[in-house]
């Protein structure tokens, strides 16, 4: 059960506010099939071999999930993608899904890709590489409000009155609320959702900004990106690890569990490409934090 929670956890990291819950169900299912050559048997049953295209990046993306991607080449995974293709000398191509049941299984273990830009560490539905950053949950509020300086949910101002928490459900900070007596005080925004009509993140912004709410909670990335596009000026401040709340996650590229010598040469890239990765997960707004869970504020 530590070991469920610990992916889910991470598949919220992933993928937000968006379409997680289904994909939380649907793990143990997929997982429970994985082994070493997982999605890469020919039909001849030979044995595993790699199959990733030699001449083009093929790239598994949701079409419509800023900041991390969408089909018109906004997000910041889509900036990562142009980087690498060509560092390694590829054209590039993507193969869109909507990040909810079946992303996985119909994108990059159907062989349409080969690779996911964003991907937990500890999430087993696919083979993670080293990962390329690591950031957090986060708390935003507007910038002079009262709240403005919040750093973490056991701040006594969080109960001198009534407020409004903005919370995507089931994700992490909602234990750390729950810890300091504060849930009652939380407007919940959906987890599931279509990413093609909706983003609890943008949602939680506006509401931010008209005062709706008097603190959102967001996963870091979200936080950061629509902090930066805000009509309103808006504080973004990492949320601190908290015992029984992990905050802070890994992320790095999924490709398949058979795929070896391509995830020995995307870790390769990592390595190499350190600097220019962070500039751009900056240039995003993605708070960034090094292994001492201090803040990255300029690329290495």
């Amino acid at each position: 059960m530590i070991g469920l929670n610990n992916r889910r956890r991470g598949l919220a990291a992933r993928y937000g506010a968006h379409a997680a819950a289904i994909l939380f169900a649907a793990a143990p299912a997929f997982a429970q099939h994985m082994g070493p050559d997982f999605g890469a048997k020919g039909d001849d049953n030979q044995g595993s071999i790699e199959l990733v295209d030699q001449k083009t990046l093929r790239v598994c993306a949701d079409p419509n999930n800023l900041p991390f991607s969408n089909d018109k080449g906004e997000g910041f995974e889509n900036r990562i993608a142009e980087f690498l293709a060509k560092k390694i000398g590829k054209s590039l191509a993507y193969s869109y899904y909507p990040g909810a049941t079946g992303f996985v299984r119909n994108t990059l273990n159907a062989h349409l890709c080969d690779v996911i830009l964003g991907m937990p560490q500890g999430n087993d539905l696919v083979q993670p590489t080293n990962p390329y950053y690591r950031t957090t949950y986060a708390i935003v509020t507007r910038v002079g409000s009262e709240l403005d300086g919040v750093t973490s949910l056991d701040d006594p101002r969080l109960k001198e009155r009534p407020r409004r928490i903005g919370l995507v459900a089931n994700t992490p900070p909602g234990n750390v609320l729950a810890m300091n007596g504060l849930m009652a005080s939380v407007k919940p925004y959906p987890l599931m959702v279509d990413t093609r009509v909706e983003s609890s993140g943008a949602a939680m912004t506006h509401d931010l900004e008209k005062g709706e709410i008097d603190i959102a909670l967001l996963w870091g990335p979200i936080a950061g990106y629509y902090a930066k596009h805000s009509s309103e000026k808006l504080n973004v401040t990492p949320l601190p690890e908290t015992p029984g709340a992990r905050m802070a996650f890994r992320i790095g590229f999924g490709v398949r569990h058979s795929d070896q010598n391509w995830k020995r040469e995307l870790n390769t890239l990592i390595a190499q490409n350190k600097a220019e990765l962070e500039r751009i997960l900056l240039e995003y707004g993605v708070p960034l934090l090094d292994e001492s869970g201090h803040a990255i504020t300029v690329a290495r």
